[in-house]
């Protein structure tokens, strides 16, 4: 059976309200009562001092006796005056009923008071003993009733005026427990919808949330892991998105050199190529193999290096001595473009990395810079920053549009698709993989470049850490 949550609130802050108000009617009707009956109690033993107080005084006789029942009268208070042999003195004669303990208690000087007497008397009363002794000698007492029927009728009024108020409050605090259950409900629908909208794949919810309660916090705790899910979702669809253009890349490498190399097979095998012919066609086979291995080295390269599983030998390196090198390895490259490279070193400057990885990270980048730079010139610098050195790499080329430059770093991507020939990077992994080998040194590297006004790609590498 399925009971309401906002029917869960109400009833449970109701029997709380009604258990606390039948406790507190209770200790309230009890110390009301009991605060009538002792106020009364200390009314009478009040007038029987004072009669007491005339007797030793010897200034009361019968008419003042007299007078004094026609005053209580008026407030419904009888009294009699008895001896030390429990016979009544005033007003007439016979025994007053006592019993033995009350008897010993006033004659040892203390006063006996009873709130609620029901078989001594025409009906139920609260009476007070005071005992009369002089000179140390118990002479008798006097006795001084009241009926509790005022005193009943006063608690009874008492009670109805809690009970009228206890029904207003119940009816108060039902509004009260209503409209608070109904906000907590609606504050926990909206997190149900909200979750039911995740789980049907919407991370673009978002719960207002505060720090007022637990329901607060638990919609902050919401909105981080709905961004969670979100940031988690896009990540997994960057990575399918990458997988599928992966995929089309390496089937659109793959075959342009196998369809030429099955072209050349076929005419071989079916004797379409002349004789003469048959050189050229296997320096193509050979050429198109070559071109088939540099692109599976690159991608397992690449993909070594995505995966941390390379690993670096680190060592202080002469920057000067590494960029002659690469100048000289690649002056041939850049003659067949026009281009000189020049090397512009300052005096002592060292790079701590690994001397491997160092130049093919400068080789990759510069061969990029000679595709595109015709009848220019490349800079190859190297300056002692602090706490770092800085290398750059500077062509006068066509340039980089702003909206390609980040995508440089991507792997295949081809700035000018055309170029597909030359014999460096033309699968579109250089950059990929220089970008991966700087943050494996923990470096940065920065591309500016404007278009038909060359490019500058700027590497900068930290220092030796004295714990190295």
């Amino acid at each position: 059976m399925k009971f309401k949550y906002i029917y869960q609130q109400i009833c449970s802050h109701i029997s709380i309200i009604i258990v606390a108000f039948i406790v507190l009617s209770l200790l309230f009707s009890h110390y009301v009562e009991t605060l009538v009956y002792t106020n009364k109690a200390e009314e009478l033993t009040e007038y029987g001092e004072n009669i007491i107080q005339d007797l030793e005084m010897r200034i009361i006789d019968r008419e003042v006796l007299s007078d004094y029942s026609h005053v209580l009268s008026g407030r419904e208070i009888k009294y009699m005056i008895f001896n030390e042999h429990r016979r009544i003195v005033y007003p007439t004669g016979g025994r007053i009923i006592l019993k033995d303990e009350e008897l010993n208690k006033i004659k040892a000087g203390q006063i006996v008071t009873v709130k609620q007497e029901r078989n001594r008397f025409d009906q139920t009363v609260t009476f007070v003993l005071l005992p009369y002794i002089k000179n140390g000698t118990f002479l008798g007492g006097i006795l001084l009733t009241s009926p509790i029927s005022g005193s009943r009728e006063m608690i009874s009024q008492i009670n109805q005026y809690l009970w009228y108020a206890g029904m207003i409050a119940m009816v108060v605090a039902l509004l009260m427990s209503w409209l608070l259950s109904k906000i907590h409900v609606n504050r926990i629908k909206r997190l149900q919808k909200a979750t039911s909208l995740v789980a049907a794949g919407d991370y673009t919810v978002r719960l207002p949330s505060s720090n007022f309660d637990e329901i607060g916090e638990l919609g902050e705790d919401f909105n981080e892991m709905v961004e969670k899910l979100h940031q988690s979702n896009e990540e997994i669809e960057s990575l399918e998105n990458r997988r599928r253009q992966f995929m089309a890349d390496v089937s659109h490498e793959l075959r342009t050199p196998l369809t030429t190399i099955n072209g050349v097979i076929q005419g071989m095998k079916n004797n379409m190529i002349h004789e003469g012919e048959k050189e050229k066609g296997m320096q193509l086979v050979s050429k198109e193999t070559n071109r088939l291995i540099r692109l599976v080295n690159e991608n397992l390269d690449y993909e070594k290096i995505r995966s941390n599983q390379v690993k670096l030998m680190k060592t202080d390196i002469e920057l000067v001595e590494v960029l002659e090198i690469i100048k000289d390895q690649l002056e041939v490259l850049a003659d067949e473009k026009n281009t000189a490279i020049l090397v512009e070193v300052e005096e002592n400057v060292i790079v701590y990395g690994d001397y491997d990885r160092l130049v093919q990270i400068l080789i990759n980048i510069t061969k990029n810079s000679i595709q595109f730079t015709e009848n220019g010139t490349i800079t190859l610098r190297g300056i002692a920053g602090y706490k770092e050195t800085i290398i750059e790499i500077e062509d006068t080329g066509i340039g980089i549009k702003p909206e390609e430059i980040q995508n440089i770093w991507r792997r295949f991507y081809k700035a000018d698709i055309s170029r597909t020939s030359n014999p460096y990077g033309e699968f579109g992994l250089g950059l990929s993989i220089v970008k991966k080998l700087v943050q494996l040194h923990d470096g940065e590297i920065n591309v500016l470049s404007k278009k038909e006004k060359g490019t500058k790609f700027v590497i900068r590498f930290p220092i030796k850490h004295r714990q190295d």
